[in-house]
């Protein structure tokens, strides 16, 4: 008796095609471990400021008892009273400083920044690439190789002790024009500035209505970072402002900082006071930041 084998047709044959879409899932699933790594990293990232808030709200000896305190206690006000009226670091007038100073500087940074970007991104001039690498050697330079210059010009302008002093020479740095035209590059289509072109629109018209809105993601953070890093500034204000009664915020702390007998609970609570607008900012904008950096990912 002979036995004959029927083949399925080809279509039954054909192998069933790989799901993509339930592997890209297991690949993306969150494991046990690394909601562990993200916990840990959450806790150490918020602990010292849950340390500064437990030592600025207690008794100088309470912050300097063994085992030390981990609960806050109920001292923050008569910390923060004490703090506002220290006459030595007048922190008040540190407070108004630093914001005269990072906020003009960031609007500035992020202003020039966005405009020389875009004529680096976008338009066609001879020396564009050697100004550029001029550009992007300037970052190499730390600040302290250039104080002693820096310092005599200011005193030439008679702006020491003044603010401009601070202000003015960091008015546009090297890495907002290089992180603009980056942005630049991607976000705005040649297209795009070409029918702008072609409507008749000038180059001022083309930034200010196209390129921009394109840009104001990437604004957003290079203002944040930049107002970050200017809040925190100690080395160039401390060179050219040795008035006390005109200090940015981060010389009051100096000051609170700098007595015989180190009040650590005073110390605590003007650093507390000092990072509040830090937080103020980052709530205000941080939609538009983290639009702006997850963006700038897709992008990439």
């Amino acid at each position: 008796m002979t036995t004959t084998m029927v083949r399925p047709p080809a279509s039954a044959r054909r192998k069933k095609p790989a799901d993509h879409g339930s592997s890209g899932e297991k690949l993306f699933k969150a494991t046990p471990l690394t909601w562990i790594g993200l916990v840990a990293g959450v806790i150490l990232s918020l602990f010292p400021f849950y340390w500064m808030i437990v030592i600025a709200s207690r008794t100088n000896d309470a912050a300097n008892a063994w085992p030390p305190p981990f609960l806050p206690g109920g001292k923050l006000g008569e910390n923060v009273e004490r703090v506002l009226a220290n006459a030595d670091a007048n922190i008040v007038t540190g407070l108004l400083n630093s914001f005269l100073v990072s906020g003009t500087i960031t609007v500035a940074t992020v202003f020039f920044g966005s405009l020389a970007g875009f004529a680096f991104a976008k338009l066609k001039f001879r020396g564009k690439n050697a100004m550029l690498l001029v550009i992007l050697a300037s970052m190499m330079v730390p600040i302290q190789l250039g104080v002693l210059p820096l310092y005599i010009l200011m005193a030439e302008l008679e702006w020491l002790n003044r603010m401009p002093s601070v202000i003015v020479p960091f008015l546009i740095g090297g890495f907002g024009i290089f992180m603009m035209r980056q942005y630049a590059e991607q976000a705005v289509p040649n297209e795009l500035i070409e029918a702008a072109r072609v409507d008749g629109c000038s180059t001022w018209r083309i930034y200010w209505h196209v390129v921009a809105p394109a840009l104001r993601p990437a604004a957003a953070v290079l203002g944040l970072l930049t107002f970050m890093e200017q809040w925190n500034q100690f080395f160039w204000p401390f060179v050219v402002l040795a008035d006390p009664a005109n200090p940015t915020v981060q010389i009051s702390l100096r000051t609170l900082n700098s007595a015989y007998f180190a009040d650590n609970s005073q110390i605590f609570a003007g650093t507390l006071i000092a990072t509040l607008p830090l937080f103020v900012v980052f709530i205000i904008f941080g939609r538009q930041i983290i639009g702006g950096i997850m963006e700038g990912a897709v992008k990439s």
